[in-house]
Order: structure tokens, then sequence, then C-alpha cells
């Protein structure tokens, strides 16, 4: 179940990733062309915000069932147990708190304008904290790319 749910986070986030950008691609581009908020900009970011919750869920029981993380003393010693156990997830909750609040928000306002700008500076935020938090394999977490 563990090595099933862990492919299934990290092949995920790449998906998560896609969405994000392009949610973010659209907001941008109609910020700064002034365009109205269309029924596929709220598609865009509802996708990416659906696809994010459900990396946040599966991410949440592999928390529970990880080796990587432990809740013992000596945690905040080792690099990785304590990016795991520590950091991952409070970015993580974070970033998709932003971008949970940026399409709430967007979606009850009355100007398109304003729900760009709301959905490219939420998601932006948040985009950077995922990558920010992602255990790249450069980052000697013990991960590769998928």
């Amino acid at each position: 179940m563990y090595t099933g749910l862990l492919h299934a986070h990290s092949g995920l986030r790449w998906i998560v990733l896609v969405l994000i950008v392009w949610a973010l691609f659209k907001a941008i581009s109609g910020w700064s062309g002034q365009k109205e908020y269309q029924k596929s900009d709220r598609l865009s970011a509802l996708l990416a915000l659906i696809f994010t919750h459900i990396q946040l869920l599966i991410g949440l029981v592999l928390y529970f069932i990880s080796p990587k993380v432990s809740f013992e003393s000596g945690v905040m010693e080792s690099s990785v147990l304590r990016f795991y156990t520590v950091e991952h997830i409070t970015m993580m909750i974070i970033a998709i708190a932003l971008i949970t609040v940026g399409f709430s928000t967007a979606k009850r306002m009355e100007a398109s304008i304003e729900k760009h700008k709301r959905i490219t500076i939420t998601y932006g935020i948040g985009l950077l904290l995922i990558l920010a938090s992602i255990p790249w394999p450069f980052r000697g977490l013990g991960t590769g790319w998928f």
C-alpha cells in the first residue's frame, strides 16, 4: 500500500504542477490583457484546486504510514526526517490553503480583473511554495523524479 501511494503521490505532482501553471498562465494573461473572466478560466483554476486537494489527501495518508516521518526525539537533527516530518507537510498545507482561499475569494468577486489578479497572486505564491517543498532528487532527500 505504501509503495503504491508513494508512486501515486509522486506521479500526481506533475499533473498538479501542470494544472497550476495552466491556471496561472490563464490568470496572468487575463489580468494583463484586461479580459473577462471566462468559464475556461474558472475551470482551469478549479481543476488545479481539485488535484491539489487529491494530492493533499494522498499525502496525509502517506504522512502517517511513511518510514520517513518520525515523531521521536532527534527528528530535527536528521535533515531527511525533519524535511518529511515538518517542512514538507507545513509548506504544502500553506500552499494548498492559499490556492483554496484564492479560488474561493475569486469566485465571489464581481470584477473580472480582480478575479484574475486574485488567482494570479494566490496560485503564484502557492506554486512557489510547492516548488520549494518538493523533495527534488538534487536536494539529497532520497527521492527520484517519479
